[in-house]
């Protein structure tokens, strides 16, 4: 029962900005402010892990599981597209694709993303304990930064089941997130002190490093928010280099290799290797991961 309640509180900010009306001006000023959110998500998620007293234990830990975590999820991920494309006898995408030789992927935003950890961590090594932020900054942050996907989701112009109705859109969602859980079974199979639903739960970013941080620092700690974090952040960082090589032989691979990043902050570089052609596909497949991950990540996360 308290599972279903976190379940409730956490995702339905995200329910109400969907269902509220859309105005451009409104859509607008909610994509500022998630910018600023997500940078304020990073600094407290950096301050506490900076009051994480075995950070300096675990760190050789740390680095072990999202190296391992990353592989899996990327590598079963694209594998399983790669493989769907074969299957289906889709084009290369060599064919189609109108690629810019002269694409540069753009990695400061990623940067600035860890230096905003990083500050987190100073802050809680020289700020004296009264001027931290409280207990529970976390979770109201996070329900403000959903609230505002759902306002911002609501003013892509693409309804849910506009989504669902793109057929291949669908396909790749379905096949990507199956394979990506796949790879936290595998996760929580390597490492005994990982459970199965943590495994899941970690598996469910899908990129989305400002929310998987936070809900896992929520429930296993800043040491398994960390993890979570540089997981989703290493996705977008890897998709930002390799979508345009990837774009070659697997259009599929391609778009769910930026996860949910794929409608926002990967998208640019998606359509510039892709071509417009591919634009409805990338955003049904983003409207869904966008919508499917929350919920997977608090419902498993919830249940231990």
């Amino acid at each position: 029962m308290q599972g279903l309640m976190t379940l409730f509180l956490i995702l339905s900010p995200m329910f109400v900005g969907f269902a509220l009306p859309s105005h451009h001006k409104v859509v607008a000023l909610s994509e500022r402010l998630l910018g600023y959110i997500v940078f304020a998500l990073l600094i407290i998620i950096g301050i506490e892990l900076g009051l994480e007293k075995n950070f300096t234990k675990e760190l050789s830990n740390i680095v072990q599981y999202v190296g391992v975590l990353l592989l899996l999820t990327i590598g079963l991920g694209s594998i399983s597209l790669i493989a769907f494309d074969k299957i289906t006898h889709r084009r290369q995408q060599q064919q189609t694709a109108r690629t810019n030789p002269q694409h540069q992927p753009s990695l400061t935003g990623s940067l600035a993303q860890l230096g905003c950890l990083a500050g987190g961590f100073i802050l809680a090594k020289i700020l004296p304990t009264h001027l931290l932020p409280p207990n529970g900054s976390t979770t109201a942050l996070l329900m403000a930064l959903l609230l505002l996907v759902g306002i911002s989701l609501k003013g892509s112009g693409v309804s849910l089941r506009q989504a669902i109705l793109n057929k291949q859109g669908l396909q790749i969602s379905i096949i990507f997130i199956l394979s990506t859980l796949f790879a936290g079974v595998i996760f929580a199979s390597i490492f005994g002190e990982v459970s199965l639903f943590k495994g899941l739960a970690l598996a469910s970013g899908f990129g989305w490093y400002s929310l998987s941080g936070s809900i896992m620092t929520d429930n296993y700690g800043a040491i398994w928010g960390s993890v979570a974090l540089l997981n989703d952040l290493g996705r977008e960082i890897i998709a930002l280099i390799f979508i345009p090589v990837v774009m070659r032989y697997s259009a599929s691979s391609a778009i769910g290799l930026g996860g949910v990043t794929s409608l926002d902050f990967t998208l640019p570089t998606i359509i510039n290797a892709g071509g417009t052609q591919i634009m409805p596909v990338v955003i049904s497949f983003g409207f869904i991961t966008n919508v499917i991950s929350p919920i997977l990540m608090v419902f498993f996360s919830s249940l231990g």
